[in-house]
């Protein structure tokens, strides 16, 4: 007689997990330069908040300054909402819990995040109710990287980034984008790198 085995509940619970994360997408290779998810919106008119880089290797210069100014120049239809404005509220508000650095979002390097879930989902909604945003921009990664396309060539700045509704905690949009070939600590690698990435959000600049 031929008997059936029967999954012991670790295991059955082992599949559902599974079944979850191939329904989320699962585990994907790492985003490269030029990959996009969904399409920027146009964010004139809407509050945007803008947080600080999450995750920072080897790049000089002061992203956060550098991603501040080059937004708020051309997305001048935009009220951005910096960190120094959320740290004076939140000052305010010592019984909110909610941060601006260290936020979980590893999960963006190597998995396709269609919505995300707690505690960064909490932290982002009380953060945009704070400051009744309607958006949040979060520059995850800046990295010098070598150039894969061209053997011998000098590193580029690479920047990701992903825009969050963050009332539903669905993820609008995200994108990697990579500055020009110029020698480690040259300036003109950032700017170049932040100037692809801002043109990229806002796509309909210059309409």
């Amino acid at each position: 007689m031929i008997r059936t085995r029967i999954p012991t509940r670790p295991t059955c619970l082992a599949c559902v997990m599974l079944a979850a994360v191939v329904a989320c997408g699962g585990t994907s290779p790492p985003p490269q330069p030029g990959e996009m998810r969904g399409v920027p919106p146009d964010l004139r008119g809407r509050r945007v908040i803008l947080l600080p880089v999450q995750q920072m290797a080897g790049v000089a210069g002061d992203v956060d300054a550098e991603l501040a100014f080059t937004l708020k120049d051309l997305g001048r239809g935009i009220d951005w909402i910096v960190e120094e404005e959320i740290a004076e509220v939140l000052a305010r508000s010592p019984g909110v819990d909610t941060q601006t650095r260290r936020l979980p979002v590893g999960d963006f390097l190597y998995a396709e995040v269609r919505r995300i879930g707690d505690p960064l989902y909490g932290h982002l909604r009380r953060m945009a109710a704070l400051m009744d945003a309607d958006a949040i921009l979060i520059p995850i990664a800046a990295s010098f990287e070598p150039n894969a396309a061209v053997d011998g060539s000098l590193p580029r700045v690479r920047l990701t980034m992903t825009l969050i509704e963050p009332r539903t905690g669905r993820v609008v949009w995200f994108g990697v984008e990579e500055g020009g070939d110029f020698p480690p600590g040259d300036p003109r690698a950032l700017a170049s790198a932040v100037e692809e990435m801002a043109r990229t959000l806002l796509w309909y600049v210059g309409e």
